[in-house]
């Protein structure tokens, strides 16, 4: 089983897909209640308890991470902003890592979408573009809405750890170059 995640320090989303791909499990770790998350750690503790169940119930074979952003766009995010999540991108693939045993791969948000021939419109809102692409690809995956008809925060991370786990096991059977 091959192991998604999508890492943010408000909600990352993470999906288990089985050798062909089907969604064994789907879902995101919501992190944004000030209250009992103060700080990254206190996330990343979550995050590594979350794993060590997944551990348990599943036998995760490879793990596959988005890789962060690493330039500026304009009105993106600030250096402040991109240092933080470059952070807890690390201290989430360490836990990976020691967690399963495995090192992840990583891939970017371009990469995964190429690899599996999405092409987003320019100038169209690429979340909703991907989530519409897994409805259709993807009956498994499911999406609730809110009450003005948008997506719920969280399915829009958990469309990305699925679009980077379905990344990595294609590229798991494509022949090298």
């Amino acid at each position: 089983m091959i192991l998604g995640i999508d890492i943010s320090t408000s909600i990352t989303g993470y999906c288990i897909i089985d050798a062909e791909g089907e969604i064994i499990r789907c879902d995101a770790w919501d992190m944004r209640n000030k209250n009992k998350f103060k700080t990254e750690f206190e996330k990343a503790n979550k995050i590594r308890d979350e794993l060590c169940q997944a551990k348990v119930q599943y036998p995760i074979e490879r793990i596959f991470i988005e890789k962060p952003f690493t330039f500026f766009k304009s009105g993106g995010s600030t250096a402040k902003t991109m240092a933080t999540l470059q952070r807890f991108n690390g201290i989430i693939s360490w836990i990976a890592y020691d967690v399963f045993g495995k090192e992840p791969e990583y891939i970017t948000a371009g990469q995964a979408r190429k690899a599996l021939n999405i092409h987003i419109k320019r100038g169209s809102d690429t979340k909703k573009e991907i989530i519409a692409w897994l409805l259709t690809d993807t009956p498994s995956f499911k999406v609730e809405y809110t009450s003005y008809g948008n997506p719920k925060p969280k399915y829009y991370d958990m469309a990305d750890a699925t679009i980077v786990a379905k990344a990595g096991l294609k590229s798991l059977t494509m022949p090298q170059e």
